[in-house]
């Protein structure tokens, strides 16, 4: 089996790639197979980087944010988090800028008896998953932070969930990208992908100042989030079926020398993400309005009060941000990753309340694909097949049995 370190008629030792979309995993993805030799043209329709990526808050936190049923998910969540600070070493290398990792671990409180009965069953579950956490009285929570409410009864610490800060990973994965020889093209949209005879030919892109011009491409990655189904060319069955979920956001101003909140912290009803230079991140609502970009005063009531029970001493903050970010949601939560019944046609999106955790995971799985032919073990029950599979049927393979690879 040929490889992408192979071109599909010979003549040239360096694959095409095009990715559409330059959020932090259409980056990661650009910079190792930049790094790697490839030739990589990433594609925004906006700036790079100020969607999803640039709207979250930069929690990495796998135990924390386990739910029933999603083992397989958690699994892949633990992996990525597993490789954070080794990524986090080598992009700051590679970039020569700070991405603010913080290893302070996440608390989650309860403020009644019902939500520690609620905290319960998540620490149980936890438990039962083997994952490394602990169990706070309020006394225990409150030593670990002063100036949560008396009211907080309950808590769960876990030392291994961590944070970065997103829009500087933006920024740095940028860098790193450009500086191993990728191109970014803002402003640019991917009115379709170019596909003859199961196999990709290319992209056809748009901006501003050009009328449509076709791209060639050997291998496309599909990472544009929550637009990702809505790009001409691709087959009905190749629609990856990813929907945007709407989150309202805002941020506070503390003392950066003397801050309310040190650990990332989840009340009931929103979680709480504190910065080095004193910025309080606090999120998010989650809403089924498309791609409405409307901040609200109930949205933004409801994150407020939710925050000042838990931490009443926010009153006399200064509101910094407010802002709309859209989750690229697929059917499952579930990120879709890799190959597709389409030569060349490689999946990235769908990462859901996740993207920023599975960064790195995402690069090295989907980039090794490209560059060894290799389905790694970690993102194969993630493919768009999985789809398929529900429905009875399965995707269709390339007409040379591959899944992707170029030839």
């Amino acid at each position: 089996m040929q490889t992408a370190q192979n071109s599909r008629n010979g003549n040239s030792p360096t694959p095409r790639i095009a990715i559409i979309g330059a959020g932090v995993c259409g980056l990661g993805i650009g910079w190792r197979l930049a790094a790697a030799g490839c030739t990589v043209d990433a594609f925004d329709q906006g700036e790079p980087g100020r969607a999803a990526s640039w709207a979250a808050a930069g929690m990495l936190a796998a135990r924390a944010e386990v739910e029933p049923g999603e083992e397989t998910l958690l699994d892949l969540n633990l992996k990525a988090q597993e490789i954070w600070p080794g990524f986090v070493a080598e992009l700051e290398s590679a970039s020569g800028l700070p991405v603010d990792y913080r290893d302070d671990g996440t608390m989650i409180v309860a403020l009644t008896r019902d939500d520690a009965e609620a905290l319960r069953f998540t620490y149980d579950l936890q438990k039962r998953l083997d994952l490394d956490v602990d169990w706070l009285s309020g006394i225990e929570a409150r030593q670990r932070e002063p100036f949560l409410s008396p009211n907080v009864t309950a808590g769960i610490y876990s030392p291994g969930d961590h944070q970065v800060d997103n829009r500087k990973l933006v920024i740095a994965l940028q860098r790193a990208f450009e500086a191993a020889g990728g191109a970014v093209h803002a402003q640019t949209t991917i009115r379709a992908i170019d596909i003859a005879e199961d196999r990709v030919r290319g992209v056809v892109a748009a901006n501003e100042e050009s009328d449509d011009i076709h791209h060639a491409a050997d291998v496309v990655v599909l990472a544009a989030g929550a637009w990702s189904r809505d790009i001409d060319g691709l087959p009905t069955e190749l629609r990856p079926p990813v929907r945007p979920v709407k989150g309202q956001m805002l941020s506070l101003r503390m003392d950066a020398d003397a801050p309310l909140l040190r650990h990332v912290v989840w009340p009931p009803g929103v979680y709480l993400v504190p910065r080095n230079d004193g910025t309080l991140i606090i999120g998010a609502t989650v809403e089924e309005k498309g791609f409405d970009g409307d901040l609200t005063a109930g949205g933004m009531l409801d994150l407020l009060r939710d925050t000042w029970e838990a931490l009443p001493g926010i009153t006399e903050l200064s509101v910094d941000e407010m802002w709309v970010g859209h989750r690229p949601t697929s059917r499952d939560d579930a990120p879709i990753l890799g190959p597709t019944g389409v030569e060349g046609l490689i999946m990235a999106t769908g990462h859901h309340r996740n993207g920023i955790l599975l960064t790195p995971i995402t690069a090295n799985g989907v980039s090794r694909y490209i560059l060894e032919g290799v389905v790694d073990p970690a993102i194969e029950p993630f493919t768009l097949d999985r789809f398929a599979k529900r429905r009875g049927k399965r995707a269709r393979p390339a007409p040379d049995g591959k899944l992707g690879v170029v030839s």
